[in-house]
């Protein structure tokens, strides 16, 4: 397998977002799988990766950080591309401009000094259940917008972009 894009996801988005990101990059003729990173048991097996998380309380879930800290050797050597998936395109007004600001905290909780070629923040779903009481209430405080919030033409374009510079780097 050519490209790993794997996953930690909490309730879903992240591995529909991964699902997608595989598909775009396996339609411009590279072979692509989207895993949950637990199972991932040879990451050498893969010449790039496309890693990514739902970030809760402004870091990655624990079985990216896992992979990631378990894997720098390999990662270090191979082209990586990062994703975190979030809610900033469920808010509104100033809490939606103060989202991205939470990129940098996001990455700095990654283990090690992992070189990547690139991050985005994409928004998942969120759902009423997914929150508790108070955490529904100050939600909605922030203008918050329960639903799928997922981009995926900018997901596809991002998919796209990868294909492209990993196509490149192989003829070259």
């Amino acid at each position: 397998m050519d490209v790993l894009v794997g996953y930690a996801s909490a309730h879903g988005s992240t591995r529909g977002i991964a699902e997608r990101l595989a598909t775009t990059i396996c339609r411009a003729g590279l072979k692509a799988e989207a895993r949950a990173l637990e199972t991932v048991d040879d990451a050498d097996a893969y010449r790039a990766f496309v890693l990514g998380s739902a970030v809760h309380d402004q870091a990655w879930l624990e079985p990216a950080r896992t992979f990631v800290r378990e894997n720098l050797d390999v990662l270090g050597s191979r082209p990586v591309w990062l994703f975190s998936v979030g809610m900033p395109g469920a808010l509104r007004g100033p809490w939606k401009r103060l989202a991205a600001q939470e990129i940098p905290v996001v990455l700095r909780t990654l283990p090690g000094r992992l070189p990547y070629l690139g991050h985005e923040l994409f928004t998942g779903v969120i759902a009423r259940n997914q929150l508790p009481h108070s955490g529904r209430v100050l939600f909605r405080l922030m203008g918050g917008r329960f639903g799928d919030h997922r981009d995926w033409t900018a997901i596809d374009a991002w998919g796209s972009e990868i294909a492209e510079q990993l196509t490149r780097t192989s003829r070259a």
